[in-house]
């Protein structure tokens, strides 16, 4: 007996369950795109959303990546591994988020650029936030946060936490790698670097400790795409306004460029001709 449309139908929900729009709050999240410029250039929408979206996956990756570091420090590394393998599939979707991005000319930009006054990506706590997880710690980044404010204490609380490295490491030294115990009680507001003494004994763990090569290459995988997204964002604002100076005072492409191929787990690399 063949079945119609309205036949395959769920039933409508009962009245006064939770239904789709009130849990996701889509009313709220649709009221949050507000042009600046009058009449609206019709681009600033695309230039709200796309960012609004980052905002939402950097809220993901902080979410993510903070199990990943409570799991390299209780000596869990199957659980961190699932949740790399998460994390790099959300930084291929911050890339792919670009192509969409730079389908927006010079000219479109400029239409509206002069409406978002001080406004810049380094007013962004969120990516601070994870820069200083991933152990690209920088105090001086804390002044485009007002002392007081919450994203001020977050950031501070961040900066004196553990980084995903120093989870790292406690996690090789569980698993009985040796790890110099300087390095093991080293200042946690200390940026990433590299420690020739563990090189040679990560070779090994690459021989004798298959069980740990996928974990270090996730973690590599992982630093790749941070690498990626970094180069991709660098060509779009370079695509986007050249040479000017970047919205806020910021150097725009410049400051950016300087960012690139910096690694966070210099160690992982550095240990690649040595095999």
């Amino acid at each position: 007996m063949a079945h119609t449309s309205d036949e395959l139908l769920p039933d409508p929900p009962p009245q006064g369950s939770v239904n789709y729009g009130a849990y996701l709050k889509v009313k709220e999240l649709l009221a949050l795109q507000v042009p600046k410029s009058a009449p609206a250039e019709h681009d600033e929408m695309l230039f709200i959303i796309i960012h609004q979206v980052y905002e939402l996956w950097f809220k993901l990756v902080l979410h993510e990546l903070d199990k990943v570091s409570t799991d390299l420090f209780a000596n869990r590394p199957w659980a961190a591994l699932s949740t790399m393998k998460r994390v790099r599939h959300v930084l291929k979707v911050l890339v792919s988020q670009l192509d969409v991005l730079e389908t927006m000319t010079p000219l479109e930009f400029a239409s509206f650029r002069s409406r978002l006054d001080q406004a810049s990506g380094f007013q962004s706590a969120q990516f601070r936030e994870l820069e200083f997880l991933l152990g690209h710690k920088r105090a001086e980044m804390l002044r485009f946060h007002p002392e007081g404010s919450v994203d001020r204490a977050r950031l501070e609380k961040r900066l004196a936490a553990p980084s995903l490295v120093d989870a790292f490491y406690a996690l090789l030294d569980a698993q009985g790698v040796p790890v110099p115990k300087a390095v093991l009680t080293r200042d946690a507001r200390e940026p990433n670097a590299a420690v020739p003494e563990l090189h040679e004994p990560l070779v090994r763990a690459y021989r004798e400790r298959p069980d740990l090569v996928l974990l270090l290459e996730a973690m590599t995988d992982l630093d790749e795409g941070v690498q990626e997204w970094r180069y991709r964002h660098v060509k779009m604002v370079e695509r986007t306004i050249g040479k000017k100076m970047g919205t806020g005072g910021s150097s725009g492409a410049e400051y950016l460029r300087r960012t690139l191929f910096t690694p966070l787990f210099p160690d992982l690399w550095a240990i690649r001709g040595m095999m």
